[in-house]
């Protein structure tokens, strides 16, 4: 069956689904401070109708599961039964088993979500109870059984908004009701009198109760969905270096198709220290997946992939020592006795280490079926002699490359290859260098070094931020105009009701409760 609360986690897992869409950041190519604002977004997700009813239909069967058993209230009444008078009737312990839906769907309209079920059925069991007395028969009467009860034409409605409430999401009841047409009640013993007694004491008051407990549940549960909505982090931890902010930005777009989300979607530090990066501008990161059929989409603008590069240039991540080369003639000076006499000349037979560092944040730019990369690198020729690092020449490179994304799993994945490169004398302290000896051997440091340093880390991805127990499944990438478009199905792994997703969250990510 399913329980109106369900609407509601669709919403959730929607959200879930669309927060889960990790953020990276970054937008334009320039220089100046970056400094992140919550206000703008970067990243947005868009869920359509298809993947409201892939999240319906879970949530009903979830919402089901949770719902049964059910207690009713006792109900009791007193009627007046021809030729026998008046009877006291008492239902007690009265309990809905099983809820059965045949149909249910999810429509969207500027008010909000609304959820429609109809054409349920509910089982029910409950003990009777009567007793009477006559002017014939002075002494009570009385006789108590079970019966069961079968409910039909069960019709539930619910109307959920969706708003921003100072970053996270509002999930607030518009409207909700439950209507019971018919009603059918089978005795396992009694007198043959009881049964229309039963019927015409006990079916109104029955229906009612069933609607009232169906409802009260409904509203409980949306109550508790919201305050789950409310503890979700507003940013998601991605190493020791970095978060994701995953604040929501503006209100759910809702249309008769679908509900799109934005959320701010940049790195930023965790300890939110002002950082040095590049000047972006807010882009509208729409979403248009050609495949429509696919439940959701997420777009990702370049400003995320660019604000991630700014952060770990800031964090000094971008440099390391080179003391091992699959050529390792290289790191020596006897290797470098051709293109670099004076060197050898200096140092002769000497070791060297490579000093390889950054000297901006890498630039990331995305325009049409393709993504271009430029990396402005720094290369200091150390020479170890007698036990000191001597630095004896910079050699400034400007490294222009292509990238390549794709989804593994919950993580957004790349990897990329170079195009071409050029490179100028920084500074040395060995006199001129001819650059076109030099050359070929920064093509191999770049292409045997550099290259797949980079690549074993972007291999790993960036995780999405999805919620617990969802995969994403059969994702499509597209690049268009300044952003990555992610277009997916997605499939649902593990059984966690809401309480337990809300304690992962809390253990996973350290939410203060």
């Amino acid at each position: 069956m399913k329980k109106p609360m369900a609407p509601a986690s669709i919403l959730y897992m929607l959200i879930g689904i669309a927060s889960l869409f990790i953020p990276t950041p970054t937008q334009s190519q320039t220089q100046s401070h970056f400094q992140p604002n919550t206000d703008e977004a970067f990243t947005s997700i868009v869920i359509s109708q298809r993947g409201l009813d892939f999240v319906k239909d879970l949530l009903i069967e979830k919402a089901v599961s949770s719902i049964v058993p059910l207690q009713l209230p006792k109900i009791e009444k007193s009627i007046k039964i021809p030729f026998v008078g008046s009877v006291d009737m008492v239902l007690s312990d009265t309990t809905i088993y099983q809820i059965n839906v045949s149909e249910s769907y999810a429509k969207l309209g500027d008010a909000g979500v609304s959820i429609i079920v109809s054409g349920a059925t509910c089982n029910l069991s409950m003990n009777w109870y009567y007793s009477y007395s006559t002017w014939l028969v002075p002494v009570e009467i009385s006789d108590r059984g079970s019966a069961s009860v079968q409910v039909e034409g069960l019709e539930v409605g619910l109307t959920l908004g969706l708003g921003n409430q100072e970053g996270t999401l509002k999930l607030s009841l518009l409207d909700c009701g439950c209507y019971v047409k018919d009603i059918s009640i089978k005795l396992d013993g009694g007198a043959s009198w009881l049964y229309q007694g039963m019927i015409d004491a006990f079916e109104e008051q029955i229906g009612s109760a069933v609607e009232s407990a169906i409802t009260k549940k409904l509203k409980e549960g949306i109550l508790k969905l919201d305050t789950f909505l409310q503890a979700l982090p507003q940013e998601i931890p991605v190493d020791d270096n970095a978060s994701l902010n995953v604040t929501f930005v503006n209100d759910p777009l809702l249309s008769n198709a679908s509900v799109g989300f934005e959320i701010n979607g940049l790195f930023t530090e965790r300890k939110r220290d002002p950082v040095l990066g590049y000047h972006h501008e807010n882009s509208k990161t729409s979403v248009f997946c050609p495949d429509s059929s696919k439940m959701v989409g997420i777009s990702l603008d370049e400003a995320v992939f660019n604000s991630a590069s700014a952060l770990y240039y800031n964090a000094a991540f971008m440099q390391w020592i080179v003391d091992k080369l699959p050529d390792q003639s290289l790191l020596n000076t006897g290797g470098w006795r051709f293109i670099v006499p004076q060197l050898y000349k200096k140092y002769p037979n000497d070791d060297m280490t490579l000093n390889i560092s950054l000297s901006s944040p890498p630039v990331v730019i995305i325009a049409e079926n393709k993504i271009d990369a430029t990396i402005n690198v720094d290369l200091v020729i150390d020479v170890l002699e007698a036990g000191e690092v001597v630095p004896v020449a910079c050699i400034s490179l400007v490294i222009r490359a292509s990238g390549l994304v794709k989804v593994a799993g919950n993580n957004l994945t790349g990897s990329v290859k170079l195009n071409d490169f050029t490179m100028s004398l920084k500074w040395s302290n060995i006199g001129n260098l001819r650059l076109y000896l030099v050359q070929p051997v920064m093509w191999t440091i770049i292409q045997t070094v550099f290259l797949p340093y980079a690549n074993s880390h972007l291999v790993q991805g960036f995780p999405l931020p999805v919620i617990h127990g969802f995969t994403l499944h059969n994702a499509n990438i597209i690049c268009s105009d300044s952003r990555i478009m992610v277009c997916s199905d997605v499939i649902y792994t593990e059984t966690n009701n809401l309480s337990q997703l809300l304690s992962i969250w809390i253990d996973k990510y350290r939410l203060p409760f």
